[in-house]
């Protein structure tokens, strides 16, 4: 394990690229299991996390080329197993995307219990009551074991809850299955809606991407495709609050504004100027001041994945803010580090969390206990007086690459320690 070792207290500034989306490669590797033809992927961000996802592919029988590079290729005339590596499972919350694909391919399916963060906290069950809906049947076990001897039939489901991964094994499933589904209570966030894009150029009938209701016209022939991830709006934004939170002037390129949007305009809230222009996203040096409240909420509202990195924000923000998280109390459980770099923090519960700044913080050793608030933690090392030690690395580098010769190319001074 790798520990990030920062000395705070200046002020970054230049230019940032993002990659493809993590939360779209993910799905989108996975439904190359769907065809025997070969898929092509541009723009694959290069981190950990699709790494895990490309290794599962070759351990089911896939050819897959470029790993470790923007574009990957795949192919997989036969799927050899119905069983992914469990070790790999373990690291990866995103496995449980396979479920569609090995029922439709295989008909069945036998996964270990997916890792990823907060792994006792997150549930599959929604996956699974998709799955079950489209003629899936569980069978007894430790492990998630599902047969579809059968395959996979059109349904029409309400999703208990809008989870977006729930969401793509529906959309997964229902891709491979010949007739017309209707998902209700779909959610709407962008990589979904890239995920419904690509499963078009595969030759599913896809209509009411982006909104809550998806219909789709699955096949049991389809073929392969070719497409580029859209930017990474969550990395963008994480690094846009890197700048502010240094009182910092970067340029982040590669995220496309009407993803931006949500983040840019609590940003202004709390004073930051920043503007897009294209696929740049700038901001400029500023005086934060407290937003009052931030709530994260289904999209288009704000994401969870950045309410972290906000929290940080509002210790240098004039005046009090209250941070509620609805969906994931462990990520404010794990900021209350930041009392010991001297942030005046309140956790009224696991949900909500009350800031009052400006405090200037002090370096300190810290835990990345998960992957977005293991990227805040960063961002408050790196406004912080004296040295901070972030680790274990490896949770933050699952979804920001090259990490270290970024910051660094940013002005930060960081070494990593192995």
């Amino acid at each position: 394990m790798s520990t990030l070792l920062i000395e705070g207290g200046r002020r970054l500034s230049g230019a940032v690229a993002v990659e493809g989306n993590k939360n779209a490669a993910l799905p989108l590797l996975a439904a190359c299991l769907l065809t025997k033809d070969e898929c092509v992927l541009h723009n694959v961000p290069r981190i950990s996390d699709v790494k895990v996802m490309a290794r599962l592919l070759q351990d089911l029988g896939a050819r897959v080329e470029g790993i470790g590079t923007t574009t990957v290729r795949v192919r997989c005339p036969e799927v050899l197993k119905d069983e992914p590596d469990g070790t790999m499972v373990g690291r990866l919350r995103g496995s449980v995307l396979l479920l569609g694909p090995l029922l439709a391919r295989r008909g069945r399916a036998l996964l270990a219990p997916p890792g990823g963060d907060f792994p006792a906290r997150r549930t599959i069950s929604t996956h699974l009551e998709a799955l079950v809906s489209m003629g899936a049947r569980i069978l007894d076990g430790p492990s998630h074991h599902l047969e579809a001897p059968n395959g996979l039939t059109p349904t029409s489901i309400y999703l208990y809850e809008a989870s977006v991964t729930g969401t793509e094994t529906a959309l997964l499933a229902a891709a491979a299955a010949p007739g017309i589904s209707e998902i209700r209570h779909a959610a709407c966030e962008p990589h979904v809606v890239e995920l419904c894009e690509f499963l078009r150029k595969m030759g599913a009938g896809i209509t009411g991407a982006g909104t809550s209701t998806i219909r789709v016209e699955g096949s049991r022939t389809l073929h392969g495709a070719e497409h580029r991830l859209w930017g990474d709006y969550v990395e963008a934004g994480s690094w846009a609050v890197v700048a502010a939170v240094t009182g910092g002037e970067i340029d982040v390129h590669g995220a496309r504004p009407e993803d931006l949007e949500v983040v840019e305009a609590v940003l202004r809230r709390m004073s930051i100027a920043c503007h897009s222009s294209g696929e740049v996203f700038r901001v400029e040096p500023s005086r934060p001041e407290a937003a009052g409240r931030i709530t994260t909420g289904l999209w288009p509202g704000f994401p969870s994945d950045l309410v972290s990195l906000v929290t940080v924000l509002a210790t240098q923000a004039e005046g009090r803010t209250l941070v509620h998280d609805w969906m994931y109390e462990l990520r404010l459980f794990a900021l209350e580090q930041l009392s010991g770099m001297r942030a005046d923090l309140f956790l009224c519960d696991p949900h909500r969390i009350i800031v009052t700044g400006p405090r200037k913080l002090r370096g300190r050793i810290l835990d990345s206990r998960d992957l977005r608030s293991g990227m805040a933690l960063i961002a408050a090392a790196l406004a912080a007086d004296g040295e901070s030690q972030v680790a274990p690395l490896e949770t933050i580098e699952r979804g920001y690459g090259t990490l270290v010769d970024r910051l660094r190319k940013l002005g930060a001074q960081v070494s990593k320690v192995e």
